[in-house]
């Protein structure tokens, strides 16, 4: 089959968090199971100074913000791992310094709503045209708001291509105002709560479950927790109206890039089987030293994430004070996000400067050390549709302390009497968001950490866990070839 994934990220090109790293390994995955896989991305100028030869395929006139905006479709040429790879090149939404989505204080783009409107009507025109004789799709699969227009276009557009549409994280919406829909010369039609509009302005990604063949998310429990008021952001009524239009299929993980065997981030490499022990050693002195944290003997616990809510850091952060007071346990953060929690974790970083390393931003090499050689991965989040770096924790034998949450609940299994039994246990988990309920649970983690011989089989089994996309990009396989009507 012939498929287009629409992104508005994607490694190496572009990438800001997880999204990124699941648009470049799934379609290398279903690549690898034989399907024609195409990748289309908006021509940002990060991405567009990577290209050093690029093949104009298309070229049309896109309606935009009461303009009309010339758009070039580009495929990249330049060498063969890249040839898959198509650009809308849009100067005047795309050419700019910045993040994708917010600009350099942070704010959003003012202008999202039409960057992304025109990108998706994009997509959708390229889609049916015949720009290329031997290559048309048979299904787009859209990613996140930011494509969740395409759907609708194409059905605007009569055409019988295939569309799914992924939730990646139902709380980051596409959610704009009336104004921005007359703007964008959308069909009147649409602004009905049986199309787009949603609670007095539109919705993206409303956009995406209405118009969309087949809508999944990206683990099995996310896909039953959106149907309910706790996790459904306002949209869960919309989402138990799919019925059998929703699924939830787990994402994987490269596991090429993430192989402690062959990382080239990290000083000592090994498998479940080899040198693990020894290597984990060499692995947390070289991090250690890297962060001027010089307690070796200690155990050492890892964050790596958005400094969001979502992700529990203000949970880190409220019990840090009493984890240094009660164990010798040190803490190594990595992360960006929202300036209050990077402030917070500064500050404390000053308070604490030998037990607490805080590095804002993010680092590829940085993260690869943190998931080899710290002992345990902290990963608290509130809800986690899927997460990624649970399972590099567990691909590295870093048991991660999750809450039973999405993606957390569907990869990691908590240490009980009877999984310790059966040699399942991977990792930590609790129930309910609160400080003090992370911090009993990171005390307990510690008191098996205190004991080899189980805490060594907790790692072993860690890295015996199915993490890779085979068995998913099967699921996704059979999906694309399953006949399911669009909405209207």
């Amino acid at each position: 089959m012939k498929i287009l994934f629409a992104a508005s990220e994607a490694y190496p090109y572009i990438k800001t968090g997880g999204l990124g790293d699941v648009i470049y390994s799934m379609p290398a995955a279903l690549a690898a199971l034989g399907e024609d896989v195409r990748l289309i991305l908006p021509g940002y100028r990060e991405v567009m100074q990577s290209m050093t030869d690029a093949q104009v395929v298309a070229s049309f006139e896109v309606p935009g913000a009461g303009v009309s905006h010339r758009v070039k479709i580009l495929r990249a040429v330049q060498n063969p791992d890249a040839d898959y790879l198509h650009l809308v090149d849009i100067p005047a939404l795309f050419d700019r310094e910045g993040n994708p989505y917010v600009n350099q204080l942070g704010h959003s783009w003012p202008d999202n709503a039409e960057r992304y409107a025109v990108f998706s009507r994009a997509v959708a025109m390229f889609g049916t045209l015949a720009s290329e004789v031997s290559w048309r799709p048979d299904v787009i699969h859209c990613h996140d708001w930011q494509t969740g227009l395409i759907p609708a276009f194409l059905n605007q557009m009569k055409s019988q291509i295939k569309t799914v549409f992924t939730i990646h994280n139902l709380s980051y919406d596409g959610y704009f105002s009336h104004h921005e829909f007359s703007q964008l010369q959308l069909p009147d039609h649409w602004w009905s709560p049986e199309y787009i509009e949603f609670y007095g302005g539109f919705s993206m990604i409303k956009a995406g479950m209405v118009f969309a063949s087949h809508v999944t998310t990206v683990s099995p429990t996310y896909a039953r927790e959106i149907c309910t008021p706790e996790f459904g952001h306002r949209y869960d009524g919309v989402l138990r109206h799919l019925g059998n239009r929703l699924s939830g299929i787990l994402n994987g993980i490269d596991l090429e890039v993430w192989n402690p065997v062959t990382d080239q981030h990290i000083a000592a490499r090994y498998s479940v089987n080899r040198n693990r022990i020894t290597a984990t050693r060499s692995n947390k002195l070289d991090l250690l030293k890297q962060t001027s944290l010089v307690t070796d003997d200690a155990p050492l616990l890892g964050f790596i994430g958005r400094l969001v809510a979502q992700k529990g850091i203000d949970l880190v952060m409220g019990m840090l004070p009493d984890l240094f007071a009660r164990s010798a346990a040190c803490v190594v953060v990595l992360g960006a996000g929202e300036k209050i929690y990077e402030q917070n974790l500064l500050a404390l970083q000053q308070r604490f400067p030998d037990r607490l390393h805080v590095h804002i931003g993010y680092s590829e090499s940085l993260a690869h050390k943190i998931e080899a050689g710290c002992d345990m991965f902290l990963m608290p989040s509130r809800f986690e549709p899927c997460g990624l770096n649970q399972m590099y924790s567990l691909r590295y034998g870093t048991p991660p302390l999750v809450r039973r949450t999405g993606g957390l609940a569907d990869t990691v299994i908590g240490v009980s009497e009877t999984t310790l039994q059966n040699k399942t246990a991977n990792g930590f988990m609790f129930q309910q968001p609160g400080i003090e309920i992370l911090l009993r649970t990171t005390l307990t983690a510690l008191e098996y950490y205190a004991r080899p011989r189980i805490w060594q089989q907790i790692c072993r089994t860690a890295m015996l866990s199915d993490l890779g996309w085979d068995s998913s990009a099967r699921e996704y396989q059979k999906l694309y070839m399953t006949d399911v009507e669009a909405m209207p």
